[in-house]
């Protein structure tokens, strides 16, 4: 059986598809492909969201967003959209889903705190897709 990949999509590349990609990382090994884009690629990844995946054993040092790669795209088994604001034209191969992840700055949390519990939402849906992969 081949190794299944994962392609994580935002609109910058810098935030949740960054954290997505890490975490998957973490959690899967080896077993996955793993990559992450942007539609409207940024130009660093979100200092918050390093922050709060390096208290996990994450380190994002050396990413940075990028733009999707239509030969990439194409050739992938899943797309992950995360946030309705991330717009992937359908291509036929992958399966697609989005995640709208928790927001907890429409509740008033900012900073860091709005990080860890974004990163803990990502990290939970990640854990779920890998058990799926594993199960394929």
């Amino acid at each position: 059986m081949s190794t299944p990949s994962v392609l994580f999509v935002c609109v910058k590349n810098g935030g949740k598809s960054q954290m997505a990609a890490g975490l998957m990382r973490k959690a899967a090994g080896t077993d996955v492909e793993v990559h992450s884009a942007g539609t409207k690629p940024g130009s660093t990844v979100n200092p918050l969201s390093a922050q709060s995946l390096l208290e996990v054993g994450v380190d994002l040092t050396g990413e940075q967003p990028k733009p999707i790669d239509p030969a990439l795209l194409a050739r992938m088994d899943y797309v992950v959209t995360l946030g309705s604001e991330a717009q992937v034209g359908t291509v036929d191969g992958p399966m697609f889903e989005n995640w709208d992840t928790d927001e907890p700055s429409e509740r008033g949390i900012e900073g860091i705190e709005r990080m860890r519990l974004v990163r803990d939402d990502i990290a939970s849906r990640v854990d779920d897709l890998v058990k799926r992969l594993r199960d394929r």
